[in-house]
């Protein structure tokens, strides 16, 4: 149940080998400055692209999974920085190639590539250039950019080094007199487990007295984060740091704007289901540490081993070829399961290209674990049927995209575990709470955040301060309106914003776990009226980045540019919770 990285590199002697191989391709790179306007130049210079982004991936892949293994080793920090360093070299040597492509005119490019049909996995990455043109600097430009990459990237890093490297698992002594260890892989267990409300909140404030003590520092982290992102669209000319980030992808922004309008306008389903929590459990008052605790006593555990059956079972009507493709992705040797001391927290899918995905988890045997699994192996077979359809310059897959996949997975196993259960009243209320914090959790939480971000970058685009009172001010708001509770009383989690990796590696993401989870959602209730519509699915997942992803979801059936693909969530999010109050009171 541990990763196997000789299936990358044997050896880090082997990794060292084709770090030099890069290095050297490297240097080749800029001598083809001015010349891409000759075809065989051309030709040559996309053939060793294609070299390159192989290599590069599976470099970066080895030193990034071995160091999240043990983010404490020295040396495995010190392979990925050497890869980013080789990578930032990569843009510095290639930032002469959009300005020069773009110059030659899209006709003369595409004749290039209707001549060498070899080449032709680059039409799309070169149409996608020619739909950024307004934002493609000159060659000098550009070049001065690119030196200013990794810099501009420290924030992610000074993030990763603050949040996992320097933070410590911290000892807490119930009010029974025992001493637990608290850490951010079990922490939500404990919050399930525990019945007295004062240790439930020594738990939370465990974990969330980090983010406190740290929050000068943390504030100038997103600081800097925003002020990147700042600098990059007044650099590129785009009008919001919003339009930055989807426009790429011709993303149209009432994609996000939409999606944050109809989740701040229904939010009357979540108090109404707090209450019903508050009541069930009688609480004195439902805080946001007390969501964990489960309304039914459920005290199942799964093994690691019982979850792959699950998941399978879950897909057994299915395709024999999508079937194929989870049982690929669940391979030994590919998934490391279970927590250590110094592992990356959290769970995730990882591919380099035309290489098996990756997954890590940190299993812990509950019921949420099994869908996590569920959830990572959707992103590993999205990949499995991309490397499988697609050539090197369309197999990855936009984020947008990403999270399709693995909330459809996390759509079939509910119900399977709904549709088979034998058990009694309390079992379909176990069940049906999983379905609604499913909803909550990945379409209205990530909503708030998504709103969040949004308003943070507002401040800086008028140049207001960034201070931790200001980000902590926007939580405070929107948990208020989200599920009327005044996160100020609760130790720390006015600092939720510095909890969530994401706001700092990847800014404006959250939101697409959103619109995956509506356009999942949909394909399910399609796949479960008539089991042949696996195909849409299934050929959704082979695109890869072949298309424009707002295009690739139309194609499946599903419209991300109007509210009804996310009212539906509201309508679904409704029927649950009316089977629940029905089930509570039975």
């Amino acid at each position: 149940m541990k990763w196997k990285l000789e299936n990358l590199y044997p050896t880090l002697d082997a990794w060292e080998t084709d770090v030099k191989s890069l290095q050297t391709i490297l240097e080749e790179l800029p001598t083809f400055k001015g010349k891409l306007g000759d075809e065989s130049t051309f030709k040559r210079y996309y053939t060793l692209q294609r070299e390159v982004a192989l290599k590069a991936h599976k470099l970066y892949q080895y030193a990034a999974l071995k160091s999240d293994l043990n983010k404490k080793t020295v040396e495995n920090s010190a392979r990925v920085q050497k890869m980013a360093y080789l990578l930032n070299q990569l843009t510095q040597a290639t930032s002469f190639e959009s300005p020069e492509i773009l110059n030659l005119g899209k006709d003369k490019v595409m004749g290039f590539l209707d001549r060498n049909r070899d080449l032709e996995e680059y039409r799309f990455p070169l149409e996608k250039l020619f739909h950024q043109q307004a934002h493609v600097l000159d060659a000098k430009s550009e070049s001065l950019l690119a030196n200013y990459r990794q810099l501009s990237s420290q924030g992610a890093a000074l993030y990763s080094a603050l949040a996992v490297a320097d933070n410590t698992a911290k000892e807490v002594t119930l009010n029974d007199g025992e001493t637990i260890t608290v850490t951010s892989g079990n922490f939500r267990s404990y919050l399930a487990d525990l019945q007295d409300p004062e240790d439930r909140e020594k738990v939370f404030e465990a974990i969330f007295s980090h983010y406190d003590q740290h929050k000068y520092t943390y504030a100038q982290i997103y600081n800097t984060v925003l002020q990147a992102d700042i600098a990059r669209m007044k650099s590129r000319d785009y009008k919001t740091t919003l339009d930055a980030y989807l426009f790429s992808n011709n993303i149209n922004p009432d994609v996000y704007l939409n999606l944050v309008r109809v989740a701040n306008d229904n939010t009357a389903l979540i108090k109404r289901y707090y209450a019903l929590r508050k009541k069930a459990l009688g609480l004195k008052e439902h805080r946001t540490f007390d969501r964990f605790m489960p309304l039914a006593k459920s005290k199942s555990k799964f093994s690691y081993d019982e979850a792959q059956e699950l998941f399978f079972a879950s897909i057994d009507h299915l395709s024999e070829d999508f079937k194929a493709k989870a049982k690929e992705a669940l391979e030994e040797g590919y998934i490391d399961v279970y927590e250590q001391e110094g592992k990356q927290t959290g769970a995730y899918s990882w591919s380099a290209l035309n290489e098996h995905p990756y997954i890590l988890l940190n299993y812990d045997d509950t019921l949420n674990s099994v869908f996590t699994l569920a959830h990572e192996a959707g992103h590993s077979m999205h990949s499995l049927f991309a490397h499988e359809a697609q050539p090197v310059a369309t197999q990855n897959y936009t984020i947008f995209v990403a999270e399709i996949a693995s909330t459809f997975n996390e759509h079939i196993l509910l119900d399977h575990f709904i549709n088979t259960n034998q058990g009694t009243n309390e079992d379909k209320i176990n069940l049906l709470q999983q379905s609604i914090d499913d909803i909550l959790a990945t379409f209205y939480r990530q909503t708030l955040f998504a709103t969040y971000e949004l308003r943070a970058h507002e401040l800086v685009e008028k140049g207001e301060p960034i201070t931790h009172e200001a980000l902590s001010n926007i939580m405070i708001d929107l948990y208020k309106h989200f599920y009327d509770i005044d996160i100020s009383n609760e130790p720390g989690k006015q600092y939720v914003w510095a909890y969530i990796p994401h706001l700092f590696n990847t800014p404006y993401y959250v939101y697409q776990y959103a619109t995956s989870f509506a356009a999942s959602l949909k394909l399910y209730e399609m796949v479960k009226d008539d089991p042949s519509n696996i195909e849409s699915h299934m050929a959704l997942l082979k695109a890869g980045g072949d298309d424009f992803p707002v295009e690739q979801v139309k194609k499946a059936g599903i419209d991300l540019t109007s509210e009804d693909a996310f009212t539906a969530v509201v309508h679904r999010l409704e029927t649950l919770i009316n089977e629940l109050d029905l089930a509570l009171k039975a």
